[in-house]
Order: structure tokens, then sequence, then C-alpha cells
């Protein structure tokens, strides 16, 4: 590592540029773009500098710049350059997946349609990317009954000319056999040219010409073209009700959202023209070393309109771009956008109405992609073992905890009070052997005794198992109760007094040796047992993240079980209040109705069939279920509605 006063420039201009670091292999290790370069470079060589920055000045040894004379010109040259020397430590947004395209090879003799993931070559024409392989094969499908352009290989079309005889396709009707001329060299470019038209312009601009096509064989009398050309235009119709049904036709208009989680994450886009989706795509944020304060927004419009043409991009730039947040320099974006576009462009962030309900669609794109990127990183063995490693090198652990347990507790103002536990052996969730319990609010009616009382009765029973020989249940044909396994750690949601309640009940059941920590929501603080500060671990921490998510999940799990729980208590309790009702009663009502709103709606006749319960008691439950109770109001306006 280099020491940065030995590179330190002088004389740096007070202009607008962008500058480059470069490492001791040549390498472009970071690149940033400045209002004022003097300002902006003599900010890397003065003290007390974020991890990652400080990390990236020392890893340097040299810096350059290169002065423009516009924002937009640095922008755009920054964009450029990140592609370019795709540098260690800026923020980039990677591709999660290669989308599939429909392409036709319109510069063959014979062009062919066909689907593809590999990199775009000249004189091929690409539709796309499709969001799912389904919905292309299906449009595929589609396509190849209206325009029965040839999609077989070169192999299979030489073979079929040689043979004069056409493969299945041609005798079910989706291809037009060139190779046995049933139609010309020049009727298949048409054909091969009117899919191309009809991919670019979309369903209604093609299906007036083909009603006109219809239209004149049906009048020459050739009935069976005319049905034909009927149920193409059913066919085109039925895809563009199923895909567009939602869309305003009037809509032209990228659509862009981000989502974070922890340390991770991921945009998306729609492509939206014509009020159709011509085509969505996500990317997932590599972060690890980018430095802190850089925008992911701008690091987004980067991915998706960096490349250095919007030919080689696949896309044209839409009048309207519309995004979840607000990038930092949305003015410099704007500018550049237009300037490839040749017209003008507009970011918004739209609030209400139908552009934001499809904005929420393309979020929740993003937040799935995330999930199934982080769940194929969870199922990596070697992501997972690094986690593990930086938990047990952060807490001090003596072992690795291969085996981590969760306690959540759930309550509102100390009723139907309950508690989840999860586990998670080798950072993979195991959800056989999640637990809930159910808190006696008697002696624990907060957070702290209720994680006392639920840890008690977790390591009794972890206690109990423990005296069972192994041995002998193995002799038995039987296994080890899946409560005899101990947990190398146990986390708990929750700060400092949570930590000691849990800390308390692993000394009173002998179990010192079981780690401890509680991993706080504000400032996801890492506590730990008899220390007064918590530990404060990396944002981009593999561990932190896999403690996170562990503590997240045992939140879902506690609130599942509460919703059910405090559900069932209110439903009970409105019960409890008719007389001449006792709990095996109850207990048939519910059985039979499934809830208060259908004994409500239920007859004296139908709730007097129930065991146990005659017309009389029908009455008196009827009667004591529709007293007026707390009035019915507005949800949204808070008004009092009458005759509630």
């Amino acid at each position: 590592m280099a020491e940065p006063s030995s590179y330190r420039p002088q004389d740096i201009p007070p202009l607008p540029g962008v500058y480059r670091f470069f490492n001791g292999d040549d390498a472009v290790i970071y690149v940033g773009k400045a209002l004022s370069l003097k300002s902006r470079l003599s900010s890397y060589f003065q003290g007390n500098l974020p991890e990652r920055t400080n990390r990236m000045v020392h890893e340097a040894v040299g810096v350059d710049w290169t002065i423009v004379n516009t924002e937009v010109e640095a922008l755009q040259l920054e964009f450029s350059w990140i592609k370019q020397f795709n540098p260690t430590y800026n923020v980039q947004f990677r591709d999660d997946k290669s989308y599939p395209y429909l392409a036709i090879s319109l510069n063959d003799e014979f062009p062919k349609v066909f689907i593809t993931r590999k990199q775009k070559r000249a004189g091929i024409k690409y539709f796309g990317p499709f969001t799912h392989a389904w919905a292309l094969r299906n449009t595929f499908d589609v396509v190849l009954k209206v325009f029965p352009v040839r999609s077989c290989t070169d192999g299979n079309f030489q073979k079929a000319r040689r043979s004069n005889r056409q493969c299945l396709l041609g005798d079910i009707g989706k291809c037009a056999a060139p190779c046995v001329n049933w139609i010309s060299q020049e009727e298949h470019m048409k054909l091969a040219k009117r899919l191309t038209e009809f991919m670019d312009a979309g369903v209604g601009d093609i299906v007036p010409t083909l009603q006109k096509e219809m239209e004149i064989a049906a009048a020459a009398q050739e009935y069976e073209r005319a049905a034909k050309i009927r149920d193409q235009i059913a066919a085109m119709e039925r895809v563009r009700e199923s895909s567009d049904a939602t869309l305003p036709d009037n809509l032209y208009a990228d659509v862009m959202a981000i989502h974070r989680e922890g340390p991770h994450s991921a945009g998306s886009i729609f492509i939206i023209r014509g009020g159709s989706i011509k085509g969505s795509r996500s990317w997932l944020l590599d972060q690890k070393n980018a430095l802190e304060g850089e925008d992911d927004i701008s690091a987004l419009f980067a991915s998706v309109y960096g490349a250095t043409s919007t030919a080689t991009s696949g896309m044209d730039i839409p009048a309207e771009i519309l995004i979840s947040e607000m990038p930092a320099d949305a003015a410099v974006l704007e500018a550049w956008l237009s300037d490839l576009r040749g017209a003008k462009v507009e970011i918004k962030v739209p609030h209400r109405g139908e552009k934001a309900e499809i904005l929420a669609t393309v979020a929740r794109n993003a937040r799935y992609a995330l999930i199934q990127s982080v769940n194929k990183r969870s199922a990596d063995s070697a992501v997972s073992g690094k986690a593990l490693i930086e938990v047990q090198e952060a807490l001090n652990l003596e072992r690795l905890p291969l085996r981590i347990e969760c306690f959540d507790i759930s309550n509102i103002s100390g009723t139907s009070v309950v508690a989840s536990m999860v586990v998670f052996e080798d950072g993979v969730a195991k959800k056989s052997e999640y637990r809930r319990f159910i808190i006696d609010t008697a002696t624990a009616w907060d957070d702290t005794r209720a994680i006392h009382q639920v840890l008690t009765r977790r390591l009794k029973r972890l206690a109990d198992e423990r005296e069972v020989d192994p041995a002998e249940v193995l002799e038995q044909g039987g296994m080890q109760k899946k409560f005899a396994y101990p947990p190398e750690l146990i986390v708990v949601d929750g700060g400092a007094p949570q930590v000691a309640a849990a800390a308390r009940a692993l000394t009173e059941a002998g179990m010192k040796d079981i780690a401890l920590c509680g991993l706080a929501k504000r400032l996801e603080e890492v506590w730990l047992p008899s220390q007064s500060d918590p530990l404060i671990l990396p944002r981009t921490s593999e561990g932190l993240y896999l403690l996170q998510r562990i503590r997240d999940e045992a939140h879902r799990f506690a609130i599942t079980f509460h919703r059910s729980r405090r559900s069932a208590v209110m439903l009970e309790s409105l019960l409890d209040e008719i007389p001449q009702l006792g709990q095996v009663r109850r207990a048939a009502l519910l059985k039979r109705f499934g809830s208060v709103a259908a004994i409500r709606r239920a007859t004296i006749k139908d709730i007097a069939e129930v065991p146990g319960i005659g017309t009389k008691i029908a009455e008196v439950i009827l009667s004591n279920l529709h007293v007026e109770r707390t009035p019915a109001f507005d949800a949204k306006t808070g008004e009092i509605l009458e005759g509630s």
C-alpha cells in the first residue's frame, strides 16, 4: 500500500472534470466526477476518511483527471470510463441474469426467427428482453401461427431442401416451408419483414391490415384463407388483452425502481411503449467495495443507458422516465439523456394514479430479484461459510456457530403475548425446527420477562432431552429429539435489556457455554452480555446480513403467530359475553361456523342445529351478537356511519 501523500497531486485546477485513481498494476480502481477538481481531489488526502475511502486512497498509487466543459460532459465521461474500466470501488449494477430475446436474421437468404440469450450480432433484429422465458415462448408460438417464418436450424433447412420434404412445422402450419418451395424466397422475405413490422408496431397497428385482408379473401370466396386470418386476429387480440389491459395506450415511458435490503440492492426497469410492456430487466448492486456516499440511483441510470449508443443498448430513450426516487443529479441526467435522445427527457417520481401503480409493480420486481439473489447466495456454501466466520470473529466465539437459534416476542399492550424460535444451520433456515410459544402473562407481561420465560422453557427442554442416552435412542430405531441439539449461538431481537434477561436464563439453566447476542433494529447494533457498548459491524458485512436475516425471519414468524392468536382471542371474547355459552358450546359454534360474522348471518334454525344448542339459546346468541356496540366509522374520513 502506498502512502497517499506520496502521490498527492499539486496545482489541481478548480474546474469541472472527471478523475481516476490507479493501483500499482496501473488498473483504474475508482472513477469520479466533480464541479471543482481541486476541491474534490483535495478531500481524498485529508484525515478521518471513511473506511472504504481510506482503503481506496491507500491502495492507489496515482491519480489523473480530464477537464470538461459542462456537468453533462463529466457525467457522460464518468459513465463511459466506469463501463470501460470496471473500477473496484465504484457502485455498479450487474445484470442478475441473461434475458431471452426474440431474434430475426434478416440478412439471411431465407430469414429465420429464433429465441436467443447470446450477445447481439450485426444483421439480426432483436426484440425484448423478455422477463420470463415462458412468456416469450407463448409469444413465439402465436407469432409462428400468424407469420409462419422458418424457425428451424440451418442444418435442418438444408436437409429439407435436399430431400424435398418439409418438416413437422410445415405440416402443422407453423412454417411456410420455403425449403420445398411452398412460397418463394421473395414471399418469405416479405413475411419476415411483416413479422418485424408487427413486433415493432405492436398488435394494434397490424390488426386493421389483417382485417382488410380477411374481408378481401371473403369477397373473393377464399373462405379457408379468410377463416385462417380471422383466427390469427383472435390470437393477437388475446395476447393484447392479457398483456396490455391495465396500461393506458398513450403511455411511452421507462419505469425504474430500486429496492434496498441491508447491504444489498436491486434495480428493475419496465420498457413501456404504446401501453405495451416491451421488455423488463433487473440488475443487482455490487457495492462490496463502493465508496461511502455513492449515488446508487445514478449508477442504475448508467447500467440502463450507459451504452455508447441507443442501438447497442437495445432500447430507445422515451420522453418520460418514471423512477421510485429522484437521483441527486437529476438535472444533469435529464440533460445527458436529452442529448442522447435528441429531444427533451423528463425524470419524474409519480405519487398517485396509474403510473404510481405501475411503479409499485416494478418495485416488486426489484424486490423479488433481490430475494432470488439472496436465496442463491444463502444456498452458496462459500458465502454462508464466510458469513459464519465473520460472526465468529466479530463475537469472539470459540467455535463456528453452525446452529443459531433466534427468539422474538410479539404482543400489543401485553395482550396475546407470543414468542417464536427460528433455527439456522450452516447459515440456512431449517424451518422444520421452528417453534412457537404462548407466553404466560401472569409472570411475563413485557418483552424482557417474556424473553426470560421462553429461553427458560427452551433450555429446560434441552436439559431434559440431554439426559436421554443417545445410544439407547439409536438402539430402539429412533432419532434424537430436535430440542436435544444445543445451539452454538442464541440471538434475541432487542438491545441490552433483552440480552440481560436472556443471559440470566442461561445462567439459571447452567448453560453459560452457549454464546448469546442481541440485534437491535434501530441502528442494527449487536449487543453482548456484560458489555455496556454495542458492536457496530460494517454495513457490507456478510455476517451482519446473516444476523439480520435470522432476526427478520424470527420477527416474521412471531408476527404471523400473534395475528392468528389475536384473532382467536377477539373472536372468543365476543362469545364469552353471551350468557349460557360455556367453553364446549363456544367450541361447537366455532367449529360449525368458523367466525362471529358467519354466526351473525346464520338463522336461528341453523344455530339451533349445533350440538348442545337449542332454539332458546340460539335466540339468546343472535340477540347478543346484534346488540349495538361501538359504532362503525369510515376508516378514510373518520366519519361515524349512521345505522351502524
